[in-house]
């Protein structure tokens, strides 16, 4: 793992332990990445609630309860899709922050609308609003677009953590 993803993920650690806050994670795209980052830091089992990694479209409706129709409207990588995966990993796991990542890895898979290196972010607090991110890191390898999904994803709940 890359030392700026450790260097966030101790930031994210050490800001929700000050906090009392718990996190969790709704991954496609990035498979558990972001979650085996926050739990590569010592002492993360004191703040990390949960990680669900929903890689199908199964896995978001019976996991995260991402309703099939929203699937068919807008497809897994989506802001919606993204929107209904953080509420849902809030919903179902005792977190007060949940990060939700779906997007198009590569190197396959893409199309005009929705090109490779296109990911779907959102951050949802218990009780709060949720911020919702579009990135198009562009035609990287899919270890760059899924470490830079990672980086973005700590980055959103440190600010969460820190508004």
């Amino acid at each position: 793992m890359d030392i700026t993803y450790n260097v966030k993920a101790i930031t994210l650690v050490v800001k929700a332990k000050e906090r009392g806050h718990r996190v969790a994670t709704a991954e496609s795209c990035t498979g558990g990445l972001v979650s085996a980052a926050i739990t590569d830091v010592p002492g993360a089992s004191d703040v990390f609630e949960r990680g669900f990694v929903t890689y199908s479209n199964d896995a978001k409706t019976d996991m995260l309860r991402v309703p099939e129709a929203l699937l068919a409207a807008h497809g897994a990588v989506s802001a919606e899709t993204a929107q209904a995966m953080a509420k849902g990993a809030l919903e179902r796991s005792l977190a007060d922050i949940a990060v939700a990542i779906t997007g198009i890895a590569g190197p396959g898979g893409g199309s005009a609308q929705k090109p490779v290196g296109l990911v779907h972010f959102a951050c949802a607090r218990r009780g709060g609003d949720i911020v919702l991110l579009e990135r198009r890191f562009g035609p990287l390898s899919r270890r760059d677009i899924r470490q830079a999904a990672v980086d973005q994803a700590l980055d959103l709940m440190i600010a969460a953590l820190s508004s």
